[in-house]
């Protein structure tokens, strides 16, 4: 089916969905208590991401399949809540929790591949130099 994000197909495949940062602080949230309820206000504290970052990426989720919503019940509120309006809350589905694990880790990977190239330049330098690289004489 298609849909104005592509394909159904195309939208639960991971390397679709670009994840930034911010996407990346949510998962991890997210996936520290995937079966838990989360609400938008309880996230956005804990990820430290403004309500205009927090909520577009939460609304990405889900209509990807990602993130499943509810709103709180009447029933289901505590005490101190009577009078007040219901919480919208978020949780990841089977498919976005292995998602989630899968974009976290290759998150992950590429940190590790960033520095390990960050600390090989000042060594490929120091061969060149010791190699009598032309350039680095001129420079």
């Amino acid at each position: 089916m298609a849909t104005r994000f592509g394909t159904s197909e195309q939208m639960h495949s991971s390397k679709q969905m670009r994840t930034s940062k911010q996407t990346l602080a949510l998962l991890n949230a997210l996936v520290a208590k995937p079966t838990q309820w989360h609400y938008g206000y309880a996230l956005s504290r804990e990820t430290e991401l403004m309500s205009g970052t927090l909520y577009p990426i939460l609304m990405r989720l889900e209509e990807r399949g990602w993130l499943e919503t509810q709103w709180e019940t009447s029933e289901a509120l505590p005490e101190d809540r009577a009078g007040r309006p219901p919480r919208h809350m978020y949780r990841l589905t089977a498919g976005g929790r292995a998602w989630a694990t899968e974009a976290l880790a290759a998150a992950r990977g590429a940190s590790k591949s960033k520095s390990a190239r960050a600390t090989l330049k000042p060594a490929r330098q120091h061969t060149r130099i010791l190699l009598g690289d032309p350039e680095l004489e001129r420079a």
